[in-house]
């Protein structure tokens, strides 16, 4: 097994490279290094370069099947809507929803006129009561007029007839 060896040898490089005290690090030849890295790549069996393109084909083939597994679960959602859309429960509903929708609507409308109606009516009878109310004051008002003036009449005629006597008493003074 060469491998092996020059595993066994890179090993040693590191093992007897010059340390760098301060740095806590080692000094190794790059160019010895590479070689033994090279060599060992070009011992490796065709099976590990086999096996190394068998899992960048795996990996893509996955990818691969994510990409057509989406598109799939896309095409099977459209689908799935498109029928629930022609199913005739859908159908039926939407019906139903429009029959519902029809009936609110003509619902809304008879009271809608139903409260015109109602405020119709109130308005009418407000407006009779008032006007039921005005004639009554006016009657009223024209009543107190009236007695008033009468009042006033009888105080004009009363005082009147006070200097009428007045008048009287004094001519028949002087003479």
């Amino acid at each position: 097994m060469e491998v092996m060896k020059l595993l066994e040898y890179l090993q040693e490089i590191i093992e007897t490279s010059h340390n760098v005290p301060i740095l806590g690090k080692t000094m190794v030849k790059k160019r010895e290094l590479i070689d033994v890295v090279e060599q060992i790549i070009n011992y490796l069996p065709d099976e590990f370069k086999k096996a190394q393109w068998i899992c960048e084909e795996k990996e893509r083939i996955l990818s691969d099947a994510h990409k057509q597994a989406e598109q799939i679960k896309k095409e099977s959602y459209n689908m799935l809507r498109k029928e629930i859309e022609n199913h005739n429960i859908t159908k039926e509903a939407k019906i139903k929803a429009e029959e519902i929708l029809t009936s609110a609507q003509r619902d809304s409308k008879v009271i809608r006129l139903g409260a015109k109606e109602y405020a119709d009516e109130i308005l009418c009878g407000l407006e009779k009561e008032i006007n039921n109310m005005g004639e009554k004051m006016l009657l009223s008002v024209k009543n107190q007029t009236e007695e008033y003036l009468k009042s006033m009449e009888t105080n004009i005629t009363d005082t009147t007839d006070v200097i009428r006597q007045n008048i009287k008493e004094l001519r028949d003074t002087v003479k």
